[in-house]
């Protein structure tokens, strides 16, 4: 049973894509959030980097795009691709330039969009490549059979001097399903085509569609059994679209009119807790954990409560199976991309080291987005990457800490008791008043006190001042206030 269900709330738009009641795939979109990936501009080069073959394109987002000279020249042919080895972005770009590029990857931490010269029009069957000469077919698409037919069917319709690329959704489709794609498709590269030539630059020339019809296009196929939407609006809307792209999947959409929260209903706000968990527990009693980098993200894989009940070998292989297909439940529902390495508990036996990466392989197939695994490393480390489009779950639903800088960890009370002992230093050399009020944490203050006075009594002889240490509830562990002015412990 697969099921989309979308919730429309007050500037937020949430989908959850569930597999027999399962959370697998978790969007959201905010206002100021939406994704630039697949929007097509009309950019200034900015300047251009010699060093390390790329540019810096105005697209008119607040931080410059960038583009590669892989993705500044078309490589439709493996002849061209060796010739773009030798090409240069000096060749190719100069500052001032104004080119159309299309974004590939949304802006991620510091680091602008990604973008390509090398542009695609998607559309419910077929993807429009309007400068290359290719036809490719969806690796999602099992059936060699059904491949060469779609094949056969995107060279009968595909326009001259263009190439299509047949998506997961064209699987039964016919030659007039096609034709409507290409049709439509055709209509809309002229548009664009049309607005590239007039207006002010940078601007924007196609902006993809927004979450809710981006869904219904990309991922409402004959699989999904059933999309809920609880926005009547929307629902016209979605019905209208699907008439036009589906027909047949019109019955398969509801509107939800219930009181009780439509994520509540389908139990998943309980399941998207979990989501942002460091720790995910298995159902034999290991668990996983998940680290990001800046570089890379780490998963951990533990036994944890997990002993088994025949042997040594067989408990860990039994325990990396069931981590290797949750691990890549994560990696999708996070939407986690880049460089992933898995650290699975070590395994002797080599037939258990295959049986595990088999296991990884096939549950990772069920991933609409790419992954490609390396391999086991010498140290026993399974290396994989899977692309990276969004900067991933985590930076939608989260914000870093304030106060641990994004670590997690926070100054232990030890350490800001000995900087607070440094500040009375200070005072004490500096400052004319006899006194010294301090207010600090709990736990803080505990310690510059000490055992009945102790420590307080030793400070107050060391600085010849009256020290007065008091409690504050409502400061966090590094917040400190001397004589009613606010202190930074941070630095």
């Amino acid at each position: 049973m697969k099921e989309i269900i979308i919730d429309v709330a007050l500037g937020s738009n949430r989908v959850a894509v569930l597999e027999d009641g399962e959370l697998v795939e978790f969007y959201i979109e905010n206002p100021g959030t939406e994704r630039l990936v697949g929007n097509i501009y009309r950019g200034k080069v900015s300047s251009v980097l010699p060093g390390m073959q790329a540019a810096f394109i105005d697209i008119g987002h607040d931080k410059n795009a960038f583009l590669y000279v892989d993705e500044a020249v078309s490589d439709e042919d493996e002849e061209v691709y060796h010739e773009l080895k030798k090409t240069k972005i000096e060749q190719i770009l100069k500052p001032g330039q104004s080119v159309t590029v299309q974004v590939i990857k949304d802006p991620i931490d510091t680091k602008g969009p990604r973008v390509t010269t090398q542009l695609t029009l998607p559309g419910r069957h077929l993807v429009l490549i309007p400068d290359a000469e290719y036809i490719g077919v969806s690796r999602r698409i099992g059936s060699d059979a059904e491949r060469s037919r779609l094949r056969a069917l995107a060279e009968s319709v595909k326009p001259k001097k263009m190439g299509l690329i047949v998506r997961t959704a064209s699987e039964g489709m016919t030659v007039e399903d096609f034709k409507s794609d290409v049709k439509f498709l055709l209509n809309h590269w002229k548009k664009i085509k049309k607005k590239e030539k007039y207006g002010f630059v940078p601007r924007c020339l196609h902006k993809d569609l927004s979450l809710i019809y981006r869904t219904v296009r990309d991922m409402f196929t004959p699989e999904v059994d059933r999309l809920v939407i609880n926005n009547n609006e929307e629902y016209r809307e979605i019905i209208d679209m699907v008439d036009m792209l589906s027909p047949k999947l019109k019955n398969r959409v509801t509107c939800y009119s219930k009181q009780e929260e439509i994520f509540q209903k389908y139990n998943i706000d309980s399941q998207l807790k979990k989501v942002l968990s460091r720790k995910v527990w298995l159902k034999c009693g290991g668990y996983i954990i998940i680290d990001k980098t800046e570089a890379l993200t780490v998963i951990d894989v533990n036994t944890g409560k997990y002993v088994g009940s025949v042997n040594l070998e067989k408990t860990i292989l039994k325990a990396n199976i069931e981590a290797a297909e949750e691990i890549a439940k994560q990696l999708r529902l996070r939407d986690i991309g880049g460089i992933i390495v898995i650290d699975f508990i070590d395994m002797e036996v080599k037939s258990h080291q295959r049986e595990v990466l088999s296991k990884l392989k096939n549950a990772l197939s069920k991933d609409r987005t790419k992954s490609i695994v390396v391999g086991m490393t010498g140290l026993g480390l399974i290396e994989l990457t899977r692309k990276k489009v969004t900067p991933g779950l985590n930076a939608f639903m989260t914000a870093e800490c304030p106060f641990c800088d994004g670590t997690g960890k926070i100054q232990a009370p030890e350490s800001i008791a000995l900087k607070i002992e440094k500040k009375i230093g200070e005072y004490a050399a500096r400052k004319s008043r006899e006194a010294l009020k301090i207010e600090a944490h709990p736990s803080v203050a505990a310690l510059l006190s000490g055992s009945g006075g102790k420590n307080l009594k030793l400070l107050q002889r060391k600085y010849k001042r009256k020290i007065q240490i008091i409690t504050n509830n409502d400061l966090y562990n590094n917040e400190v206030i001397i004589n009613g002015e606010e202190v930074d412990m941070l630095s």
